[in-house]
């Protein structure tokens, strides 16, 4: 299973390969794998007595709970997704909250009843993106290599926000052993590369592979 997370990550870059398209599963079936869906928020209490669902998102796109029509909602305990119709929504300012109404829920304690169930789009349904914007999901396991050498630096395993995004790579072993800067009592495992295009001037989502020039320092700094 994913979140849905991250569009603005890095702008102004060379655009990455299409998006890979996912058939829409069945919301009838059993659910074949949570991969194949995008979670994008989870309900976190009623609103109101009318059956209004207050929702924590899981996405940066405020379509998900704003535009009319189809969601999938997965209930705790259940193994398989329902669809549901979303009518309307609204963001509740300065509570990065949602306050949704579904079809056929109609008073506090259906609302109530709703609590903690989770909201899921199918991968294909992700929205495009304009060149240079990235979704986290395509960014994670990309390889990091330097770009003056080529040698390879370690994998991506997390997009932390920051003032400027920050991506968290895990080191290839082989590099930290090749580094005397690396070699301490106390063992560094992965680093924080701010992701500008002045660190990370390549991403290349065709063929896996983010191309970083590090300034002096930068890959220690967690040492």
């Amino acid at each position: 299973m994913n979140h849905e997370d991250a569009k603005n990550t890095k702008k102004n870059l060379g655009a990455g390969s299409p998006r890979p398209q996912s058939p829409v599963p069945s919301p009838q079936s059993p659910i074949p794998s949570l991969d194949d869906w995008l979670e994008i928020g989870k309900v976190v209490a009623p609103q109101g007595l009318s059956g209004e669902l207050r929702v924590y998102p899981n996405t940066d796109f405020p379509e998900r709970f704003e535009e009319p029509g189809n969601r999938w909602l997965l209930r705790p305990g259940e193994t398989e997704l329902e669809v549901v119709e979303l009518l309307h929504g609204r963001y509740l300012e300065n509570k990065n909250l949602y306050v949704i109404k579904l079809k056929g829920v109609s008073d506090r304690h259906q609302a109530e009843n709703m609590r903690d169930c989770r909201f899921f789009v199918p991968v294909s349904d992700r929205p495009e993106l304009a060149e240079g914007e990235f979704h986290v999901l395509d960014l994670l396991g990309l390889q990091v290599f330097m770009q003056s050498s080529g040698e390879f630096v370690g994998t991506v395993v997390d997009i932390l926000p920051s003032g400027h995004d920050l991506l968290e790579v895990k080191f290839d072993p082989d590099f930290v052993t090749n580094h005397e800067e690396f070699k301490t009592d106390k063992e560094q495992k992965t680093v924080l590369i701010p992701f500008v295009m002045e660190i990370v001037p390549v991403v290349d989502l065709a063929t896996r592979r983010v191309e970083i020039t590090p300034p002096p320092g930068l890959l220690s700094v967690n040492d």
